[in-house]
């Protein structure tokens, strides 16, 4: 049996937030069990895939299950957990009669159980489905939007209360008391252990905020700058060596799922082809338990809790994920004429970076397979803001201490954030493969999205990824950074778009995005703040960076608007994984934009 899992070095250090069945009905079809009443769309997704999804652990240890069931918020008899809570943080809740989910958590946060070793335990933490499963709201409606872009989902302001609630009962005698009792009702706990429990949890929660979550100012609800944070988690926090942490400055909003598993390339840069080591990277830096602090002989020994075969039964799970299709019994029965003239002008200025179903394809990869050609547009071109871009994980220069690591890196003292990241992260691997296999050469390969050896990849440079159009109806605000509220805006000039806008939870279905007018409270998203910049594809009179496409009239953009609101045409189509009989060759089609642009190219 082959281990190898044939990783390029480019590739290993690519991490996200990004994680990562037919339907029962063919219709939308309604929960009544849940608190309030929410429209669950076609996604080909049965109630058994989205509690699989929603409540699936994948190794994020965060904090002591009981403790976290048991937490309170400062200051108040309220639980952590409760839903109210949950609410607050932008967590979606579900109904609590569900077998995987008997202790009522929100959706993302999952009970993990560590059966042996130095990290034995019950903890509880983030899965995926916490940033990528959305709700919209309008007029009284939720509708669920699975594999969606999070706009709710405040992760900073999450850290922060649960720091304060998790430091009451360490420094507070009594509220330590409290915290015991509340966790003896449910059985028996050691009075010693729970105190090195609170200490160690405590600790690594405080961690995560001064060393990872380095911001100079709230990103709010929906964004997070999950690369650099990430980068900040294992380079710094988990080696001990915090020099290594570095300012969080790019926020970006959580890419949607559905077609990311089809897909050549996924992450707003577009540099991750490979969905095993993505996925494992996401759980080492969302609050995975590892320690490589100390000198080892070898790092290959090094015990993780990251669930190997459940991060690879998620990403299997998305492959069978549809794009939501526009529920018209809520938002609005669909303008047919108008439809048609703005399928005329997708055509005309979006589908040459752009594509809807059946998409372009790549080229082979190993079996025969291939996957979603998408267009990568170098920043200079598209005009976007480039925070991101600029972020550490880009930066091949060497400015990580290796310190005791330095043995794993031929001896070198200082390397580069990729480097660092790939000698933890590559021995990590091979100890959580081993130790969740045997696994078969055709399981290796699947995992890892078909690519070995045979496999010649030209990573993009300094580009963002124009993703399929299938759905985006319901993943606003815009841009990679959210900083356009709606689709209307996008589609206008800079000087048209909201410099300043309150986010919202309420639905926009005319000009298709947060309902920003009647919205005066909350967090107010300014574009002037470094990496919130709203430049760039922009549809003005002119030429030059960011400019691609002419002015275009008020009746054109919501032609294009209700084209877009059309798509996907068909509820729960679900893209073939490897590609169709007969794909649409992307290196073969003169209309696509690295047709003229290829990939790897400044």
């Amino acid at each position: 049996m082959n281990m190898n899992i044939n990783i390029k070095p480019g590739i290993i250090f690519t991490v996200a937030l990004l994680l990562l069945s037919s339907a029962t009905h063919a219709n939308d079809i309604k929960n009544t069990n849940s608190s309030s009443s929410v429209l669950y769309l076609n996604q080909a997704w049965s109630a058994s895939d989205r509690e699989h999804f929603y409540w699936q652990p994948q190794g994020s240890a965060l904090l002591s299950y009981d403790i976290y069931l048991t937490l309170t918020l400062p200051n108040s008899t309220e639980r952590f957990n409760s839903r109210t809570n949950a609410d607050r943080m932008g967590l979606l809740a579900d109904p609590i009669n569900s077998s995987k989910n008997p202790d009522d958590l929100p959706i993302g946060i999952a009970k993990s159980v560590i059966k042996k070793g130095e990290l034995k335990g019950t903890y509880a933490g983030l899965t995926c489905a916490a940033c990528h499963t959305s709700q919209i709201q309008y007029k009284g409606t939720q509708i669920r939007i699975d594999g969606g872009t999070a706009h709710r989902f405040d992760a900073l302001l999450w850290l922060q209360t649960l720091s304060k609630s998790i430091d009451e009962p360490l420094n507070n005698p009594a509220s330590f008391q409290s915290l015991l009792n509340r966790i003896k009702e449910n059985g028996t706990v050691d009075e010693n252990d729970l105190r090195a429990r609170l200490k160690n949890d405590a600790e690594f929660i405080r961690l995560q905020l001064t060393q990872s979550f380095i911001v100079p100012f709230p990103p709010g609800p929906g964004r997070t700058d999950a690369f650099a944070e990430e980068i900040n988690t294992v380079n710094a926090i988990h080696t001990g060596i915090f020099y290594n942490s570095r300012p969080a400055l790019a926020p970006v909003k959580p890419p949607f799922l559905w077609n990311a598993s089809q897909s050549a390339w996924v992450e707003w840069s577009g540099i991750a082809p490979n969905p095993f080591v993505r996925n494992y990277s996401e759980v080492l830096g969302v609050f995975a338990r590892y320690d490589v602090s100390s000198p080892k002989d070898d790092l290959s020994q090094t015990s993780t809790t990251v669930d190997v075969k459940s991060i690879i039964g998620i990403e299997q799970l998305l492959r069978q994920l549809a794009p939501p299709a526009w529920p018209e019994q809520v938002l609005g029965k669909l303008d047919q004429g108008r439809v048609k003239e703005g399928s005329k002008l997708f055509t005309q200025y979006c589908v040459e970076c752009h594509t809807t179903y059946p998409y372009r394809w790549s080229a082979k990869r190993a079996s025969g397979m291939r996957m979603i050609e998408n267009a990568l547009v170098p920043q200079e071109i598209i005009g976007t803001d480039n925070q991101h871009l600029l972020g550490i994980i880009f930066d091949t220069n060497a400015t990580m201490l290796t310190r005791h690591l330095a043995k794993d890196l031929d001896g070198k003292t200082a390397v580069s954030s990729g480097e660092l990241f790939s000698a933890i992260e590559l021995p990590l691997i091979a100890h959580d493969l081993k130790a969740a296999g045997p696994f078969t050469d055709a399981e290796i390969l699947d995992m890892n999205g078909f690519i070995d050896e045979t496999v010649v990849l030209n990573i993009p440079v300094n580009s963002y990824k124009a993703a399929p159009r299938d759905g985006a109806w319901s993943t606003a605000p815009f841009l990679h950074n959210g900083s356009v509220p709606n689709l209307y805006e996008l589609l206008s000039p800079l000087e048209q778009r909201s410099k300043t806008f309150y986010l919202t939870r309420e639905f926009d279905p005319i000009k298709l995005g947060l309902d920003i007018k009647n919205s005066h409270s909350g967090y107010l998203f300014d574009t002037t703040l470094i990496g919130n910049s709203n430049a760039g594809h922009l549809f003005e009179t002119g030429a030059g960076p960011g400019i691609i496409g002419p002015e275009l009239t008020v009746d054109e953009r919501f032609a294009i608007i209700e084209y877009m609101k059309s798509i996907p045409e068909i509820p729960g189509r679900v893209t073939p994984y490897g590609g169709p009989a007969d794909p649409i060759i992307a290196e073969n089609d003169t209309s696509w934009f690295n047709y003229k642009h290829p990939y790897g190219q400044k």
